[in-house]
């Protein structure tokens, strides 16, 4: 019966939280007006449905779109013991090339990592791929989305430049395509995702999360994106400890990523550290670092 039907059914989140929030009116919403002398009375049911339509069409306004708040995902390692010096190192493929001294290095090294590529990426470089499935003991390759397109949704939203999705559509189709193409290149199907700039919105979580992807965060930025040089590279890693996930790319031959990383993985070696790949563990999220990550975004 429609009394007993979930109206909000299908709606987005923003909408069925405004049908929420006004079910906690009291009941004197209950009203009689008179129009051309007709009595006509709206119900309760009926002022929450119109009231959670009318905050809905608010909030999907371009100003509200472009407030709403992007945030990157910290992660480690979830399970770790006083003496365990396990870490995880992994490796985004957006576009562009192969690094191929960096992949040859981990190689020489015995050094695991999970690669998380586009289908752009793995489109363009079929000699990378030749290698990376010679040397599946090492690699696990992970799904970064079919155009390297953020996982923030909303017209015109943007992270580090780069637009986003303009609605859920498209971003299920960046990442079921995304992964489609993982599973094509090396005969594995992908388990985790990692979206775009490594930022998310509430509603690009929910869905990543509904066709069951786990989200890979991190916990120490390697690279900034290739961006960094050989020295700063190094000195981050010098900083890693037990549990974390590093971050750094590997589609940048040009860049000091390669060279930097090479150092600092010496390091880590030398030190004692285990490297894993997330298709042999699990991941928490470090709730301490994604609240000063909010404060440094506010301003705070």
């Amino acid at each position: 019966m429609l009394a007993n039907r979930d109206i909000t059914k299908g709606w987005p989140a923003y909408a069925v939280w405004a049908y929420s929030s006004v079910s906690m009116l009291p009941s004197l919403l209950f009203y009689q007006f008179q129009l051309f002398n007709t009595k006509f009375c709206v119900t309760y049911r009926g002022m929450k449905t119109l009231l959670a339509f009318l905050l809905a069409m608010t909030f999907t306004s371009p100003s509200f779109a472009a407030e709403q708040r992007s945030f990157e995902i910290h992660d480690q390692l979830a399970t770790q013991a006083e003496t365990d010096k396990k870490i995880a190192l992994t490796l985004d493929a957006c576009s562009g090339k192969y690094d191929d001294d960096l992949i040859n290095f981990l190689i020489q090294n015995k050094i695991p990592a999970t690669i998380f590529a586009t289908k752009k990426w793995l489109d363009r470089n079929p000699l990378a791929i030749s290698v990376i499935k010679a040397h599946l003991d090492l690699f696990d390759v992970e799904n970064h989305g079919e155009k390297h397109i953020p996982a923030v949704i909303g017209k015109g939203r943007t992270v580090y430049g780069i637009l986003g999705e303009p609605d859920v559509i498209h971003l299920r189709r960046e990442v079921v395509e995304g992964a489609r193409a993982v599973e094509q290149a090396t005969g594995i199907a992908p388990h985790w995702y990692r979206g775009a700039g490594a930022e998310y919105d509430s509603q690009s979580i929910e869905e990543i999360d509904k066709l069951g992807y786990k989200i890979a965060g991190f916990s120490v930025n390697a690279d900034n994106g290739a961006t960094l040089k050989k020295s700063t590279i190094a000195k981050r890693l010098e900083h890693v400890k037990a549990g974390d996930v590093i971050i750094a790319h590997m589609n940048k031959p040009a860049s000091d990523s390669a060279e930097g990383l090479a150092v600092g993985l010496a390091y880590l070696l030398k030190a004692g550290f285990v490297f894993v790949r997330l298709d042999q563990v699990d991941l928490k999220e470090m709730p301490e670092k994604f609240e000063k990550k909010i404060r440094e975004k506010q301003g705070r």
